[in-house]
């Protein structure tokens, strides 16, 4: 009668395997688990895009004036309940309008890509990250209107006037918001992720999603 030591001997085989699918399955959830946070704005591909448009002038004397007051009369009325001074409204709208347009023309100029990044888009994501307020700053320490991570003007060798200011902290976000777009192929969902380092996740998204169809889009 054959000794029963094989059967003794598979358990631990059985163990070890266990074991290891174990920590493989905790090592593979930990990878998938790290972007939730990816990003934060600080894509290293960034820094050449941002140096770019500290670099450059582009919102004094552009030419569409048309579609910019019909953005502003659209616009104006709506950001009038969040914003009390006319001449900070007058000053955001037409920076926003300004930013986001340059941003397109400069993707379809230099990359032949039709980056879909909308003044509207762009109003919303200023609403539900700083509600307008010029001073806002958040927990991982983004300032301004549309919260930027304030580490980018040091890197950049700039002063840093993010904090307050409306043309240089809206400059940085969209140019910021939009190389995320294009990253993701115009995939709104995942760029405003990125923005936000929120990857994986869609409350934040769905939330400037929402904001721009109830609030901002004509």
């Amino acid at each position: 009668m054959p000794l029963p030591t094989c059967g003794r001997a598979r358990p631990p085989e059985r163990g070890a395997r266990r074991a290891r699918r174990l920590l493989g399955a905790l090592a593979l959830g930990a990878a998938l688990a790290a972007p939730a946070h990816a990003d934060r704005q600080e894509d290293p591909g960034l820094r050449t895009i941002l140096e770019q448009a500290i670099a450059t002038t582009r919102c004094d004397g552009h030419e569409d004036r048309f579609g910019e007051e019909v953005f502003f009369k659209l616009q104006e009325p709506r950001l009038r309940k969040l914003v009390n001074d006319p001449g900070l409204r007058v000053e955001i709208l037409r920076q926003v309008y300004c930013e986001a347009h340059a941003v397109v023309s400069r993707y379809h100029d230099e990359r032949r890509f039709d980056l879909l990044l909308t003044p509207e888009l762009v109003l919303a994501v200023i609403d539900v990250e700083s509600h307008f307020d010029r001073y806002a700053v958040s927990h991982a320490g983004a300032v301004g209107l549309m919260q930027v991570m304030p580490f980018w003007p040091r890197r950049l060798g700039v002063d840093n006037r993010l904090f307050g200011s409306v043309d240089f902290n809206v400059r940085l976000g969209c140019e910021i918001l939009g190389y995320y777009m294009h990253l993701e192929r115009n995939d709104y969902r995942r760029a405003l992720a990125r923005y936000n380092g929120s990857v994986g996740r869609r409350e934040y998204p769905d939330l400037v999603l929402t904001r721009l169809t109830r609030r901002w889009r004509g």
